[in-house]
């Protein structure tokens, strides 16, 4: 499968404001749908119904038919409505936005119909606003520099990257992500275990630079800080000679995506993989980086990933969906049924990925109960100079919105979101 985009005509900026809501339903969306965004998007929205969009300027309805996708004013035929403010509605058109962003910070509900499929439709959205098209992991066809098949699971020792430098990174071009084995030796990992161990010690749940999950005895667990440039050794790895090499690879010229020093939260970042986690974010669903917005400014960005001890399932593995970063796919919980397998290495202490934002990937459970359980570092490289389009720290803050800093699952959020709503219009229905 080759993902081809559809170009958008040119048009002239957008505003928050009714004038732009009615331009954009009146000709620019449907200029776009004429060049081919309609039949871009249909087959993927055909199988989830009807949506429309309410803002304090109206409503549309976006049905798929007929091979497109017809534009019809107004939200009685919709089966599900997701309800924004101008702000939310111009994210979202410009791809700045996304529907995990507006529901984490309440910018969006969901007053008609399930707020999942919000979520399935935002695929389908890019198609149609963005002409981006769309992934199959069933249906991909990746090749190398000389044409035969990409061989996937390969990985590129560190001591030989100086002349597969080429190869590899047209294995980053191709996939959207990468392995580098033997980075770091035993002794700066032992370092950075010992900074990662500070840091633990450090945190507290609701500090705003860490997150929080629970097991299934409701003991709070540590699953991320955000601070860990605030120690040296960990911040170094941002100029480090070996990092900027890899990142080097990608046909971008990247920076890193938060230079403002050591005292900068997400500069660098620690995760810990928990077993048995019960509530919180430490097992990641498939999903981008640019998940919570941001993607038409800071895109393409990477993430670097340095495992310290154990990147194999046993100790919860980090999987790619190779070839993603092309197209849009789905986020999905990377232990549902319809769930796709994807690619995973098994990592040892030192070893190092490289990926795209855009990639789809997924950080799954841990099978083994007894550990060691992964402990990761990571950094991020984007365009320079590009920020928050709202001006705020980090999209990533959407995911801070409890006191106790437990980042909350959105399924489960919103899941409890609906039954909280439904106990209200109907009291007695606890009491059963």
């Amino acid at each position: 499968m080759a993902l081809r985009p559809v170009e958008v005509p040119p048009t002239e900026p957008l505003a928050p404001d009714a004038a732009s809501f009615a331009r954009f339903h009146r000709e620019v969306l449907p200029d776009r749908i004429a060049a081919g965004t309609g039949e871009l998007a249909h087959d993927y929205l055909a199988r989830r119904g009807t949506m429309a969009v309410r803002t304090p300027a109206g409503s549309w309805t976006y049905v798929p038919r007929d091979g497109s996708v017809t534009l019809i004013e107004g939200e009685g035929r919709a089966d599900v409505v997701v309800a924004l403010g101008m702000e939310g509605w111009l994210g979202l058109a410009t791809d700045l936005d996304t529907a995990p962003g507006l529901l984490y910070t309440d910018r969006a509900t969901v007053p008609v119909g399930d707020p999942m499929r919000f979520l399935s439709w935002e695929p389908g959205l890019r198609a149609l606003f963005h002409g981006r098209p769309l992934f199959d992991p069933k249906d991909v066809d990746l090749r190398g520099a000389d044409g035969s098949p990409l061989e996937v699971t390969r990985t590129f020792p560190a001591a030989g990257l100086e002349d597969e430098g080429e190869e590899a990174a047209q294995f980053l071009r191709a996939a959207g992500h990468l392995c580098v084995t033997g980075v770091f030796d035993e002794v700066e990992v032992a370092g950075m275990l010992a900074d990662a161990a500070i840091l633990a010690d450090e945190a507290a749940p609701g500090d705003m630079t860490s997150w929080w999950g629970r097991d299934g005895d409701g003991t709070e667990v540590l699953t991320r800080v955000l601070r860990a440039a605030s120690r040296p050794g960990l911040d170094a790895l941002v100029d480090d000679p070996r990092v900027r090499r890899i990142v080097g690879l990608a046909d971008e010229d990247l920076a890193p995506s938060v230079d403002d020093g050591p005292e900068s939260i997400d500069r660098v970042t620690v995760l810990w993989k928990r077993p048995g986690l019960a509530e919180g974010l430490g097992d990641l669903p498939w999903h981008r980086d640019c998940g919570m917005g941001g993607h038409a400014n800071r895109c393409p960005s990477t993430v670097l990933t340095i495992c310290l001890n154990d990147g194999s399932a046993a100790a919860g593995q980090l999987r790619f969906l190779s070839g993603s970063h092309r197209g849009s796919y789905p986020f999905m919980d990377g232990m549902a049924a319809e769930a796709p397998e994807g690619v995973g290495l098994n990592l040892g202490p030192g070893d190092v990925t490289l990926h795209y934002s855009d990639v789809m990937h997924a950080s799954l459970p841990p099978t083994s109960e007894d550990g060691p359980h992964r402990i990761s570092v990571l950094v991020g490289f984007a365009p320079a100079n590009r920020g928050h389009h709202l001006g705020e720290r980090h999209y990533n803050d959407a995911l801070l919105v409890n006191d106790d800093g437990q980042v909350d699952h959105l399924g489960q959020r919103l899941e409890r979101e609906r039954s909280s709503s439904t106990s209200e219009r109907d009291p007695g229905r606890e009491s059963g």
